[in-house]
């Protein structure tokens, strides 16, 4: 994700919102709605765009503003309570955003700021990646490893209806509620496939410090990372720690697993930069929008980190965003061998807009394509291997949980070519032996001298 200032943007709200103040002023006399909201548009003041050479996408709809006029003064008059004006205007744009798509919103001060504490991977509350549904209730894309969602049982998939008895309702703020001081507790009525009742589970508030890269050895010459999440400082410390893993194995890797399981994404420059350790040329990732500033392509540079020793990355139906840019980049690079389930399909880019007032709006600007040119949004990555979780052993097998079983979510190129399989949530490490093994089948890559070079080269 990134913070971009798209101007134009800005302005159309920002006139639209000076237009509807100067029809309806504050402290207006509260007239009977039946001839009042007949009479409002007419009344309402006639603006004419000045810049009638740009064209209609610039231009501010003025009849659809007169009628939001004629509706915002027949509340302020005939509801049945009076309307704080502020409130009646801050529900009114956050419905603007509500039925673009499920990641456009409105942020007031205290969540853009949350907003951008979780990139930075320090917060209070109970690290867990959430989307909010249009009734208010909060589907779980995935627990964040090592935090007190994760050590209480949350998992992928999992739907939060209620916060400490109170059911969760579209006027809640029910992200900050998760939030709060360190050692506060809070109970959660959680719906969870397979299961007949709803389930309550108590979470202890922490201070979230994410480790977003931890890595062991697998057998001698054959290492393993897990990133749990994409934060402001996971590339710089999943190349300090891979480098560590090489010195273990002697100067050189023999094979890697790349564990991106129920990852949530995160910033998406963290991604890029991981892929561009791994690769030694070719597209990481683009992005495309209406607008131009929306269009990007990240490529790599020389040097593989590996040195072209074989890779194996493993995703699942929590793998979301970044993950899904990363897992795609190597694979369509044809970097590594992909294995696990259809991942969430969570293709989007969202450009935080920050307003005068301190608040801000978080909007879907482009999407994402894989180096090959396939979209991400709603169809997500398709393993090489497709594994299936062990019922017995109750790894996973949570299905119908994507980004296309959103409601309202934004479409992919190609989403109605999507075949019937679906994504599923692995848990357990009998997937990590499942990857091992297919790493030792694999040749090591070729890769250019000067990148070989790179690859043996201390972290800077």
């Amino acid at each position: 994700m990134s913070k971009r200032h798209l101007s134009p943007l800005v302005l159309a709200i920002a006139l639209a919102l000076s237009y509807t103040a100067a029809a309806a002023p504050v402290g207006a006399p509260q007239d009977p709605v039946r001839t009042q909201v007949a009479t409002d548009a007419a009344k309402a003041p006639a603006v004419e765009d000045a810049r009638t050479d740009q064209s209609s996408d610039s231009k501010v709809p003025l009849d659809e503003i007169r009628r939001y006029v004629a509706v915002y003064k027949a509340v302020k008059a005939a509801y049945v309570e009076p309307v704080d004006d502020h409130q009646l205007m801050q529900s009114a744009i956050r419905g603007l955003l509500l039925d673009l798509d499920p990641h456009s919103a409105y942020l007031e001060g205290d969540a853009a700021e949350n907003f951008d504490e979780q990139s930075r991977g320090n917060y209070e509350g109970i690290g867990v990646e959430i989307q909010r549904q249009p009734d208010g209730t909060l589907r779980v894309i995935a627990p964040i490893d090592d935090t007190p969602a994760a050590r209480a049982g949350i998992k992928s998939g999992d739907l939060i209806v209620a916060v400490d008895g109170a059911p969760l309702t579209p006027s809640d703020e029910a992200a900050s509620s998760l939030r709060g001081e360190a050692g506060t507790t809070l109970e959660l009525t959680v719906i969870r496939d397979g299961e007949t009742e709803p389930l309550t589970i108590k979470v202890q508030r922490q201070t979230i410090r994410i480790a977003s890269v931890r890595t062991r050895m697998l057998e001698p010459g054959y290492g393993y990372v897990r990133v749990s999440a994409f934060q402001a400082d996971t590339a710089a410390e999943f190349d300090r720690q891979l480098d560590e893993l090489r010195q273990k194995a002697g100067g050189k890797l023999r094979g890697l697993v790349l564990d991106l399981r129920s990852n949530p994404g995160g910033l998406l420059t963290a991604a890029v930069q991981i892929a561009d350790s791994l690769l030694d040329e070719g597209t990481i990732v683009s992005t495309r929008g209406r607008i131009a500033i929306s269009d990007a392509v990240f490529g790599a540079t020389p040097g593989d980190r590996l040195g072209g020793a074989p890779l194996v990355v493993l995703v699942d139906a929590g793998s979301a965003s970044a993950s899904e840019v990363l897992a795609g980049a190597l694979a369509d690079n044809g970097r590594a061998l992909v294995m696990g389930s259809r991942t969430f399909g969570k293709g989007s880019v969202q450009t935080l807009l920050p307003l005068d007032n301190g608040d801000s709006v978080k909007l879907t600007t482009a999407r994402y394509y894989t180096p090959s040119g396939k979209s991400i949004q709603a169809l997500g990555i398709v393993p090489d291997i497709l594994l299936k979780p062990d019922a017995d052993a109750g790894n996973g097998g949570r299905k119908g949980y994507t980004e296309a079983s959103l409601p309202g979510h934004l479409g992919g190129d190609g989403e109605e070519s999507r075949d019937a399989s679906e994504g599923e949530v692995l848990e357990g490490d009998g997937y990590i032996d499942l990857a091992l093994a297919e790493l030792k089948k694999l040749p090591a890559k070729t890769v250019r001298k000067a990148a070989a070079k790179d690859a043996q080269a201390p972290t800077q």
